[in-house]
């Protein structure tokens, strides 16, 4: 088995780029109306992606411990405000219980994974470091945008029955656990439906990526079972992590919800 991964010409990448008229051409045809998000969309990745390929290599390059805790920070500054964004809600009251979640659940996994499982050298090698931070990131942000989106629709849909639970006697926090148990369980259904099939039905980007390298597959799969494992502990402890906090930050004491899906601004 070759042990290098094959290097793709701008000009090869740019003559695949012509499978994208297809998907516009579906847009076309059933008037979907997503023509020029998508264009938009296209335009940011590509953009990010080569900006973003060249600061790495700068950054692998250097790979100094405090430029990369900077650019961790970056990462998870821009993740809190894109899944507040895209849940729709306001950022200022919302803030800090999200990136509060992101950071106590990805710093101590790096740790964790740094120190004693991978152990480069050093230890905070940006190679491993920036990669994976970004996969943990990246896939706990859709865990904690549909955790919060329907978190705070569960309000707006089921007020009458959090209302009755206050009358009742119980407190906001009691209250509102079915709506958090309703939310987490929202939120982590689809990696649950992930991980059930990986191997059989998908075979992930990063194991794919390593075996396109030119690693062994068995190294692959053992830095995939790896990931997949800190995927789901992290998106666990942020998504409860960030309703715990919301709940007490966004609750006041008489049990009035202070933040709604239609306060964004």
């Amino acid at each position: 088995m070759s042990q290098h991964s094959i290097d793709i010409a701008w000009w090869q990448l740019g003559l695949f780029s012509l499978t994208l008229l297809l998907p516009f051409a579906i847009n076309w045809q059933y008037q979907l109306r997503i023509g020029k998000e998508a264009m938009v969309a296209l335009l940011r990745m590509t953009v990010q992606l080569v900006l973003v390929g060249a600061y790495l290599a700068f950054l692998f390059e250097i790979n100094s411990l405090w430029l990369n805790l900077l650019w961790l920070g970056v990462m998870l500054l821009v993740g809190c405000s894109a899944i507040i964004d895209k849940a729709k809600l306001p950022l200022k009251p919302l803030f800090f219980p999200v990136v509060s979640a992101l950071m106590v659940a990805l710093l101590p996994l790096l740790a964790l994974l740094s120190f004693a499982i991978i152990e480069p050298s050093p230890y905070y090698d940006a190679q491993y470091l920036i990669p994976i931070a970004g996969m943990l990131l990246g896939n706990s942000m859709t865990a904690n945008i549909i955790c919060l989106q329907h978190f705070f629709t569960s309000f707006e849909n089921r007020w009458s029955e959090y209302e009755g639970a206050l009358a009742l006697g119980a407190t906001p926090k009691q209250a509102s656990k079915s709506f958090v148990q309703s939310a987490l369980q929202k939120a982590l259904a689809p990696i649950l439906a992930t991980m059930a099939t990986t191997g059989l039905v998908s075979l992930p980007g990063m194991m794919t990526g390593q075996i396109l390298g030119g690693a062994s597959p068995m190294v692959a799969i053992k830095y995939q079972l790896l990931i997949m494992i800190a995927i789901w502990v992290m998106m666990s402890i942020s998504t409860s992590l960030c309703l715990l906090l919301l709940v007490h930050r966004c609750i006041n004491r008489q049990g009035r919800v202070m933040i709604s899906t239609q306060d964004k601004s």
